[in-house]
């Protein structure tokens, strides 16, 4: 029996163009969670040599700039897009009401620019409230994706608004124990990271390689979207309306 596979990456950054080649060359399926409003609107992101700017955030004095916004169709041609708020807003820092138009604003943006369906989401900073995912109900979201882990993503997942993945695709030890776990009991296997995290580090970026190309050959598995892992939930939200 095939099992199913899903990652996201979150932000929306340079280092995507390296990871969606990586993707494609192996045939792999993504969903890609953007904030447009942190995106520069003409320019190419700035490129990763540059060093940080005073107040300007790096992960581990590495700082890798986002893709503009008119990237954004050629770059992710193919992959699933989500919304990941306009500026990566958390949930709870500010009234539901006001909060959820963000995530809407981003949702409406990359419709927009791509003309396909948005539906998906990834809660900023992990953040979500009971109030946020009754607001990202109302509004017809599929999912709404934690930072939060479990192991066995069809049995544990029991509300999709408050959807929690396998692991983050560095957390080695539990990535493949929660993937062979998955393989065998023929269920669903969902990983998630930032490509910025690989930083310039050839030695995470051949991590990546190795781990797409070893889910391509494996005959039991097949790449899914986000969307079409939550639609398998016992309760998955029902399609918005056209």
């Amino acid at each position: 029996m095939k099992f199913k596979v899903c990652c996201c990456w979150d932000d929306g950054v340079v280092n995507d163009i390296r990871l969606v080649e990586m993707l494609r060359k192996h045939g792999a399926k993504a969903t890609f969670n953007l904030n447009p409003g942190l995106m520069p609107p003409e320019i190419r992101g700035v490129p990763s040599w540059v060093p940080p700017g005073p107040g300007s955030w790096s992960f581990r004095g590495f700082s890798n700039g986002k893709l503009s916004l008119r990237d954004i169709p050629e770059i992710y041609d193919g992959f699933e897009l989500a919304s990941h708020c306009w500026k990566h807003e958390s949930a709870g820092t500010m009234p539901d009401s006001d909060w959820i138009r963000t995530a809407m604003d981003a949702r409406k943006f990359i419709e927009d620019i791509v003309q396909r369906p948005c539906r998906g989401f990834a809660y900023p900073n992990g953040r979500f409230t009971p109030g946020a995912m009754a607001e990202l109900r109302k509004a017809g979201f599929a999912y709404g994706r934690t930072t939060k882990n479990v192991d066995d993503f069809l049995s544990e997942n029991s509300d999709p608004m408050a959807l929690a993945a396998n692991c983050h695709y560095l957390n080695n030890n539990k990535f493949w124990k929660d993937y062979e776990a998955a393989r065998s009991r023929g269920r669903v296997f969902y990983f998630w990271g930032h490509s910025y995290e690989m930083m310039e580090y050839d030695r995470l970026w051949q991590f990546m390689d190795d781990t797409f190309r070893h889910i391509a050959e494996d005959p039991d598995a097949e790449w899914i979207t986000v969307e079409e892992a939550a639609s398998m939930l016992p309760h998955p939200v029902a399609p918005a309306n056209p």
